[in-house]
């Protein structure tokens, strides 16, 4: 099975199309430093990310580097943060009811960034984790263990790379086989992830990596091969054409070792992973202008899903292990609306060739139902022209008691909404409607 037109012929576990929606968790020794330049002020989102800090701050004439002089001193070294990524407000059930509470039914934690400092206490990393400096904690088991009791899936993220390793710098294929496989390993055998979020592979090609092999053995084992979620970061070819899930990362697939954008088919599952801000990591220096607002949000989880897509939406905690309030109040938002509309986002399908068919509306669909989703108050009289409409003869709207009047016409269905006060909305920022 460890060739790629094998490996692609494994379907993407039917659970996670199911799912919809799920958290990104970004907390590392980064988290100490929590800085990074405006969005606005670089030239890729990627340049903007907190959690590159480790890198960036090596590179002479960046503004990570700048700030690091100014903040730190001259002599202070990324490796010095980490005793000071102490987690001592940590508390992982409140994350987890939190999560749970969002609307959220899975949750990726890294596990490993590309500095190589672990959460778990991996026998191959000695005294770079979390349980040999800093916090002395499992926090990976911690917060894997609450996940689960709240009911969620728990899962990994996993970077192949390592910036400072030295044997990854001179010989990267025997890092992978001596180091990363068996580091991969040691994870997955220890916590049984359901995500497997991989990254980093852009700067050698999947065999290099050993990848194909490492998949094989993945699916192959005992306890989640069938269920596991794997994405498309496993060498730089593969994005977009080989693995499970395939990725976008704020809206963008990526770009090829020739700096070229790649592109995807989006005919399998796909997911879209972003920060509530423009890092990943928390970034101090963001302010309320770089955070998404409540519609933001909403409407991202609606376009997302309507597409056929999950979204994995990113938190980035403080170095004491605390969740930004601004990023707790946007994923309570969120779980009020899903509270109300669930209904139509998890377990539903898509319209692949009507995505937009009637402009300020999605749509999803689950058996007969077709669930029309206005991202703003409908008009009193409202003709939709989506496919499959054509014969509903039923209409409520999901969270209003009274039926709406739904008759219809020669391009589709034509809706009468009622006029109704403020204090008598379902919700706020999207509405569903229900077609029967």
């Amino acid at each position: 099975m460890n060739t790629w037109s094998k490996l692609d012929e494994r379907s993407v576990p039917a659970w996670f199309d199911d799912v919809k929606f799920g958290i990104f968790i970004h907390w590392g020794p980064y988290s100490v430093p929590s800085w990074g330049p405006k969005r606005e002020s670089v030239n890729t989102s990627g340049e903007a990310y907190a959690e590159w800090y480790g890198s960036a701050v090596r590179q002479e004439g960046s503004a990570y580097r700048d700030f690091h002089r100014r903040t730190y001193g001259e002599r202070a070294a990324y490796e010095d943060f980490a005793p000071s990524f102490r987690a001592e407000l940590f508390d992982p059930q409140r994350w987890a009811e939190l999560f749970r509470r969002s609307g959220a039914r899975y949750v990726v934690l890294t596990a490993k960034h590309h500095d190589a400092f672990c959460l778990w206490p991996s026998r191959h990393a000695w005294n770079w984790n979390s349980v040999d400096i800093g916090a002395h904690r499992d926090l990976f088991g911690e917060l894997a263990a609450a996940v689960r009791e709240s009911g969620l899936r728990m899962g990994a993220y996993y970077s192949l790379l390592e910036w400072f390793n030295p044997l990854y710098l001179s010989d990267p294929e025997a890092y992978a086989t001596t180091h990363m496989i068996p580091q991969m390993k040691e994870l997955v055998d220890a916590y049984g992830p359901s995500v497997l979020f991989t990254d980093g592979e852009w700067e050698h090609p999947s065999e290099t990596w050993h990848s194909t092999e490492f998949l094989s053995w993945l699916f192959s084992h005992p306890d989640i091969g069938e269920e596991i979620v794997v994405n498309d970061r496993w060498g730089r070819e593969t994005r977009g054409r080989h693995g499970g899930c395939f990725t976008t990362e704020y809206g963008e697939v990526g770009y090829g070792p020739d700096g070229q954008e790649l592109h995807m088919s989006r005919e399998r599952k796909w997911e879209e992973n972003r920060g509530i801000g423009t890092s990943f990591g928390y970034n101090r220096n963001e302010t309320l202008d770089d955070y998404m607002t409540e519609r933001d949000v909403i409407h991202l989880l609606v376009d997302t899903v309507s597409r056929g897509g999950n979204l994995l939406l990113n938190v980035g905690p403080t170095a004491d292990g605390l969740i930004p309030v601004i990023m707790e109040e946007r994923l309570a938002q969120l779980g009020e609306w899903l509270r109300v509309n669930g209904e139509a986002i998890y377990g539903t399908s898509h319209w692949p060739e009507r995505h937009d068919s009637d402009a300020g509306v999605r749509y999803t669909v689950k058996g007969d139902a077709v669930y029309a989703i206005f991202l703003r108050w409908p008009e009193r009289e409202t003709t939709l022209t989506a496919p499959g409409l054509a014969g509903k003869t039923r209409a409520r709207m999901l969270g209003f008691d009274e039926p709406l009047t739904c008759r219809g016409a020669a391009e589709g269905v034509t809706l009468e909404v009622p006029v109704v006060p403020p204090e008598r909305l379902p919700c706020r920022q999207a509405y569903v409607v229900r077609f029967d």
